[in-house]
């Protein structure tokens, strides 16, 4: 058999390549910072647990782009701060949100804040 194929004109013997191993390292530095920066802004930023969402249907709470900005704004403002749990507030609706998984918890219109008591939360951030 070899010696058939070593009577084929034209084809010379492959030579054998090291496999080369893929990179495995992480980007650092500015382009690191600048790349982890880009991935976490493509991520949402908030989400509603379901429980949050039919409480928000619910009340009628309108949940726009506007609000989801101001809710993501809230948490890195809180994480910056290391807080965990907080209630992110205006003056006519509430919202509990987790800070760490960027998870609105529950919402509350004006009548019900009138009538509870936040606990578990270690931080308030006013909507803006």
């Amino acid at each position: 058999m070899a010696e058939r194929m070593e009577s084929i004109q034209g084809v010379s013997q492959v030579e054998r390549v090291q496999p080369v191993s893929p990179v495995t390292r992480r980007p650092s530095g500015q382009f690191g910072a600048l790349l982890n920066r880009e991935i976490r802004a493509s991520e949402p930023a908030i989400s509603f647990s379901k429980h949050a969402q039919s409480r928000a249907e619910e009340r009628g709470i309108q949940v726009d782009d506007t609000l989801m900005g101001q809710l993501a704004d809230s948490v890195e403002r809180a994480q910056a701060k290391g807080a965990t749990n907080i209630l992110a507030f205006d003056a006519t609706r509430a919202f509990i949100i987790n800070v760490p998984h960027g998870r609105v918890i529950t919402t509350m219109s004006q009548e019900e804040m009138e009538e509870n008591i936040f606990t578990n939360i270690d931080g308030a951030v006013l909507l803006k």
